[in-house]
């Protein structure tokens, strides 16, 4: 036996394909291995930015004594969690279960058969090696009691883990989801709740949409409060642009540092929202900032997206990013004092060792000033230690950056954030389809052999209809309708959506989430996605299909808001759409109609733009020029106003709709 992992396409593996413990990828061979030599399996899940992942692999997957230990007396399985997030998802259930808690590094032991025995999550190397002992001796000497003690906890869990009662989707529900977000509101430093404090992305737009809708100033209240504090934190990289995963404190001063392109492509679309909303400035500069940190730091060559950046750098956490006050002084001489200032940049530190990360309370004085600053600062950073890149492109994620990017460009009228959108879904579309089926990932153009989950599906049928809104493409259109029918295999008998696909890999119970914690919900991610569907092409059973998706998950949503963002802001898109704008023609007055439209927040909005009767888009259908002049047709709940043929009119209309919303959407 030795080590298996070198032919793995997932990062995180191939960190430990030099381990001295035998790992294996996930499967049948690893499964057969251990009923053959009749002992249990050691589980372990991470991901390649996770810094306590790298500390236990450190500290014990590269010591020769925990290595002999496992190597003799389990079969020791390693899995990437954002290339097999059903497996995650399954045992993360175990875990959260039976120890209160959950997290990465996960550790998991397994009867041969799968079931889930004893969970846990980060141990010291002398502690990772008393549990092993511990385990040991029990299987040898107590085997039946240990297997029924795996069977008990796959039968509780099948069990306590059923969906969620369908909850109507109506405006009282979304108002109820504001009160109680008010409730957890942190009124000081924003965002909801204490310390750690992750950036609450699909919350946002949730109450963003909803301030839209209603006029509500509470809900405006709480999500500016928290995207001005995020934007100007620790947590947000003020030389480069991109957020870090998450705040260590409620302040959001220090981060935890890696960088996750789910985040920041989630963050995108908030902050380009919160523009449309209030077209605040600082709003603005974020999307251009992290638009550029995207493109630059996570771009591959083949079009798509790389996963993240870790939080290290040669093994020491945040060593890329903070800063001393001498460190500023050595870059900038007579410009230190001030930009350490500026920055928070103190004698004592905000971060570890005297050192601090670099916050932006206030806006400079002097905005050229600042730039210069910025630059070189920025250019003696690239000087030291930079953090690894997990560079495999994964669905679901490059489909929500599709999404984000795709509408930033249309909103702010930036045809290189479209373009990059539009070589991103072809990578995708080209390289993770086999078969007629979605893979999860690719590594360098090489795709995984991990089937596509239900959130690849749904996040990448909404980049898509984004990206055929903002070219008018039909080819983006028709290859989201394709993703949407293959989910069909996903669906429950509720309405909503497994995580899984009928006839996928059975593992210890099928799973479900109604939640959206950091990244859309399957079931949320496919619901938005059917919705847009049918406010673009008027498919009824579509509209349907994501109502009842919305539905599903909704009641959880209201009930826990915090964890259900992408189905309240879907919800909301229901409730004040479907409205419909085509805008036809050319020339200047047809560019302020579309400007005008795409910049309109109404959560219930479609904007597609084309010539009239354009091959295939149900939009454009009977759609003419009048008097041989472009035109905008705003249609809501499919009843159309006149058409528009000046900005001035199209803004009355949309206004119009904002303001009698109802049943109906899209997202």
């Amino acid at each position: 036996m030795s080590n298996r992992l070198a032919d793995a396409t997932s990062p995180y593996l191939l960190q430990h394909r030099d381990n001295p413990v035998h790992w294996q990828e996930w499967g049948e061979p690893a499964f057969a291995e251990a009923r053959e030599r009749n002992v249990p399996i050691l589980l372990s899940v991470g991901y390649a930015a996770c810094h306590w992942c790298h500390v236990m692999a450190h500290e014990s997957f590269e010591d020769e004594t925990v290595a002999a230990a496992l190597n003799e007396r389990f079969v020791s399985v390693k899995v990437d969690r954002e290339e097999r997030p059903d497996i995650d998802a399954v045992y993360m259930a175990a875990v959260s279960a039976t120890t209160g808690h959950g997290g990465w590094p996960m550790t998991v032991f397994l009867t041969p058969e799968g079931e889930p025995f004893f969970c846990g999550t980060y141990y010291p190397r002398d502690h990772f090696l008393r549990v092993l002992a511990a385990i040991d001796e029990a299987w040898r000497t107590r085997e039946d009691e240990v297997r029924e003690s795996g069977t008990h906890i796959a039968t509780s869990l099948a069990g306590a883990l059923q969906p969620p009662t369908p909850y109507a989707v109506e405006p009282v529900a979304l108002s109820t989801a504001v009160e109680q977000l008010a409730r957890q509101f942190d009124r000081t430093a924003g965002g909801f709740g204490g310390a750690p404090k992750f950036p609450p992305s699909m919350v946002l737009e949730f109450l963003l949409r909803h301030h839209a809708r209603t006029g509500a100033e509470l809900a405006l209240t709480m999500a500016g409060r928290t995207l001005e504090a995020m934007a100007r934190s620790g947590m947000y990289d003020q030389l480069a642009g991109g957020f870090a995963r998450y705040a260590v404190d409620a302040a959001w001063v220090v981060p935890h540092f890696e960088k996750m392109l789910y985040d920041n492509a989630l963050l995108l679309r908030a902050y380009t929202t919160w523009w449309k909303v209030t077209r605040s400035p600082l709003a603005e500069r974020v999307v251009r900032e992290t638009v550029e940190f995207l493109l630059r730091d996570l771009g591959t060559p083949g079009g798509g997206f790389a996963s993240s950046l870790d939080a290290d750098a040669d093994g020491v956490e945040g060593l890329t990013y903070a800063w001393t006050p001498a460190q500023v002084r050595d870059v900038l001489g007579a410009d230190g004092d001030a930009a350490a200032a500026l920055f928070v940049v103190t004698p004592e530190g905000t971060f570890e060792h005297g050192a601090s990360t670099l916050q932006l309370p206030v806006d400079p004085d002097d905005a050229a000033w600042f730039e210069r600053v910025r630059s070189r600062l920025l250019a003696a950073r690239a000087q030291r230690p930079q953090p690894g890149r997990d560079d495999k492109v994964v669905t679901s994620w490059n489909g929500l950056a599709v999404a984000a990017l795709a509408g930033a460009g249309a909103t702010f009228d930036e045809r290189g954030w479209v373009e990059a959108a539009r070589s991103c879904a072809a990578h995708v579309l080209d390289v993770h389809t086999v078969d007629g089926e979605l893979r999860r990932a690719s590594r360098h153009g090489v795709v995984g052999s991990a089937r596509g989950v239900a959130d690849d599906h749904g996040n990448l049928a909404e980049g898509l209809l984004a990206l055929h809104q903002a070219t008018g493409e039909v080819r983006w259109l028709d290859a989201a309708r394709h993703v949407l029918d293959a989910a069909r295999a996903f669906a429950a008998d509720d309405g909503g959506f497994h995580d899984t696909a009928e006839g996928a890999e059975t593992l210890y119970l099928r799973p479900r989430s109604a939640a959206d914690n950091a990244e859309p919900a399957g079931q949320s991610a496919l619901a938005g996605a059917l919705v847009t569907l049918g406010a673009l092409t008027g498919d009824v059973a579509a509209l349907d299909a994501g109502a009842r998706a919305t539905a599903a998950g909704l009641g959880l949503a209201v009930r826990e808001p915090r964890f259900g963002g992408w189905s309240l802001s879907v919800a909301e898109a229901l409730v004040a759409g479907p409205l419909q704008v085509a805008v036809v023609g050319d020339g200047v007055r047809a560019d302020d109609l579309e400007a005008l439209a795409r910049r309109s927040p109404s959560p219930g909005l479609v904007v597609v733009r084309g010539e009239p009767d354009a091959d295939g888009i149900a939009l454009l259908a009977g759609r003419p020029l009048v008097d041989g002049q472009p035109a905008a047709y705003v249609c809501r709940g499919m009843v159309c106003d006149l058409p528009a043929t000046s900005p001035s009119a199209l803004e009355s209309q949309l206004g119009r709709s904002a303001d009698s919303s109802g049943p109906g959407g899209s997202s």
